[in-house]
């Protein structure tokens, strides 16, 4: 940066024009003087200035930010004597800016996370952090904060980290994973009914299970699970606890790779999503369409993560096809953006059972492929009141066309004929709703005879 180190007043004013100048052309001249702060050497020292000011929010999300990418891009510039001091220096920040901002909370939470995998001489970190912040509740919120960006950040793109750092990372991270699990079960003991830490344990909780780290058994045993379904069995919880809780399931059942290896925790996600249909009939009725995407989000990945298992042994333990049930119930939504989220699934299904080429056990899958075909047929009508030619490049048109493709991959297991019978029996259209001849089954019908 030419001119040497600026000083502060003169990054402050910078900093203002940036955010309330309201001349656009005084916030680009800011925001390329600014940009060339950031880049230089002097960026380390003013951004620890400026957030030991805590002057206000803006300047002190610009010193976070610089600060976190710094560490990201530039942690080379340092040398290793100062890197205690600097990881000191951010967690003293974090703690006395915890009540000023959340974005800048997060901030300073990746710039720790960051240094901490950057950091080699920074040995069993997340003991070190919960050691530290454990019986301090006010620190509770950056500490989860911490402990959920620092999962997510082991596979991030921006950190200059060869494999084998990467590998040290994840076994260190690993072997510390059931004490930040036993961390967020207390503040569950503890939370009550505030919502705002339940989403942050939940959203801990899902980037651990993300990271592939958790013990399986220590999980299938733990009150997190209970609390989890719990929530989302409950008709009065938030929207936004409730996609909390949503995604934190979604990561679980992802990670069981390998059901026949996790089969305690395997089982424990597989009953409890099924305790769940009666709270989907219940949003339904409240028209909630959130809470329903969500309940279709949890069905669907318990589907896929049980799809061997099922097609292994339908109808027995694991396989029970009572969640293919709960697939077709969301099928049955009269919104198509609910059944959309199960396509893959049913991608993956027809994969399977055309490999194994097996007729008794394609029977047993049939009928709940002829229900989703009614299903879909239905969803590709369009409205009594329509007129002219259904666009194909709109989202609707676009519906219709991934529908297309799925009838293509599964219409071995029912026959071309089946399908017919879906169009003009199935669908219930009749010629003044012109629907056939704009379906995806009718192109499949017109397509098929071509060949």
């Amino acid at each position: 940066m030419e001119g040497g180190k600026p000083n502060l007043s003169l990054v402050y004013q910078a900093v203002q024009a940036l955010y309330h100048d309201p001349d656009p052309t005084g916030k680009e001249r800011a925001s390329v003087w600014l940009g060339e702060l950031q880049r230089s050497m002097y960026a380390w020292e003013i951004s620890d200035q400026l957030l030991q000011l805590k002057q206000d929010v803006e300047s002190c999300y610009f010193a976070a930010q610089t600060m976190k990418m710094k560490i990201q891009t530039s942690f080379f510039e340092l040398p290793p004597e100062t890197h205690n001091a600097l990881r000191d220096s951010l967690l003293t920040h974090i703690q006395n800016l915890k009540d000023l901002s959340p974005i800048i909370v997060t901030q300073l939470a990746l710039a720790i996370a960051d240094l901490a995998l950057q950091m080699a001489t920074w040995k069993g970190c997340v003991h070190t952090l919960i050691e530290k912040y454990n019986n301090d509740i006010s620190s509770m919120p950056f500490l989860i904060e911490i402990l959920t960006v620092l999962p997510e950040e082991v596979h991030s793109r921006s950190l200059r980290i060869g494999a084998n750092r990467r590998t040290e990372i994840i076994e260190d991270l690993a072997f510390y994973s059931s004490t930040v699990v036993t961390l967020l079960t207390s503040c569950v003991e503890k939370a009550g009914n505030d919502e705002k830490m339940l989403i942050k344990v939940f959203r801990c909780l899902g980037s651990w299970f993300n990271l592939g780290v958790l013990d399986s058994n220590f999980m299938a045993s733990n009150q997190l699970l209970m609390v989890l379904f719990q929530v989302l069995q409950r008709d009065e919880t938030s929207t936004n606890l409730h996609e909390a809780a949503s995604d934190c399931v979604c990561s679980a059942l992802y990670a069981i790779e390998n059901v026949d290896t996790n089969v305690a925790l395997a089982l424990q996600l597989f009953q409890g999503v099924l305790t769940l249909e009666t709270a989907y009939h219940m949003a339904v009725a409240r028209e909630d369409l959130d809470k329903v995407l969500n309940y279709c989000r949890i069905f669907t990945e318990l589907c896929e993560t049980f799809l061997e298992t099922t097609v292994r042994s339908p109808g027995q333990g694991m396989g029970d096809l009572r969640i293919l049930e709960l697939l077709l119930i969301c099928a049955g939504h009269p919104q198509y953006e609910v059944v959309e989220i199960s396509f893959n699934f049913w991608y993956r299904l027809g994969e399977h059972l055309y490999k194994i080429n097996d007729v008794a056990l394609h029977s047993i899958f049939r009928p709940y492929i002829q229900r989703l075909l009614h299903c879909l047929a239905r969803h590709c009508q369009l409205d009594p009141d329509h007129e002219g030619i259904p666009e194909d490049t709109d989202d609707f048109g676009e519906f219709r066309m991934r529908v297309s493709d799925l009838v293509k991959d599964v219409i071995f297991l029912v026959g071309s004929m089946e399908c017919f019978t879906q169009v003009g029996s199935g669908a219930n259209c009749d010629a003044s709703r012109k629907c056939p001849y704009g379906s995806p089954l009718y192109k499949y019908r017109a397509g098929w005879r071509n060949e």
